[in-house]
């Protein structure tokens, strides 16, 4: 892509951006899956990801480019030591905090308005979301399935989810607003 058509690019993704709905990913194992939700939000529109992981994994914590496609670089991608901390630095952003987890007060991602300040938390591959993240989130929501398994891949359950997320929001018009910097959308 030339110089001109990709500077033009990039100033029109602007238009897209979505800075009041994000993604926390909490000890998720595979760098793939993590490059693949990457992937995903860049392609809604999310300018901001979290990463909780513990700081002893920290260095064995790799994001692979291949997958995210170059995510990396359009992306600001946030690390925190714990969920609380997670936690915290999101409600300081007045950001609602809402986990994927399978409680029977969960309710369905069809049931809930995503066009508000919204941060989805994804657990890891092994034990989904900590009981801690649960305890401390404004509630909790779920994928509907029919079907013997009762979860997805934690990169399949995120694009579904921010599927979701920008159709409510483009219906809403949301995509045809500028990204300002004085946070007037929260």
């Amino acid at each position: 892509m030339n110089t001109l058509r990709r500077r033009l690019r990039v100033q029109t993704t602007r238009f897209y951006r979505q800075p009041d709905l994000t993604v926390v990913m909490e000890e998720v194992h595979d760098p793939h899956n993590v490059s693949a939700v990457l992937r995903t939000a860049d392609a809604v529109g999310v300018s901001d990801v979290h990463v909780v992981v513990a700081p002893e994994r920290r260095a064995e914590y790799r994001l692979g480019k291949k997958s995210s496609a170059s995510a990396l670089k359009w992306l600001n991608i946030h690390f925190h030591d714990s969920i609380a901390a997670c936690y915290a630095h999101l409600r300081r952003e007045g950001f609602r905090i809402l986990t994927t987890h399978l409680g029977r007060r969960a309710r369905s991602i069809y049931d809930v308005d995503f066009t508000e300040r919204t941060a989805i938390v994804l657990g890891n591959e092994h034990a989904g979301v900590s009981e801690e993240a649960v305890a401390m989130a404004d509630g909790n929501i779920i994928i509907p399935q029919v079907g013997m398994i009762q979860s997805l891949n934690i990169s399949v359950a995120a694009a579904v989810i921010l599927y979701e997320a920008f159709r409510q929001r483009m219906l809403s018009g949301r995509y045809m607003e500028w990204l300002s910097d004085d946070k007037s959308r929260k």
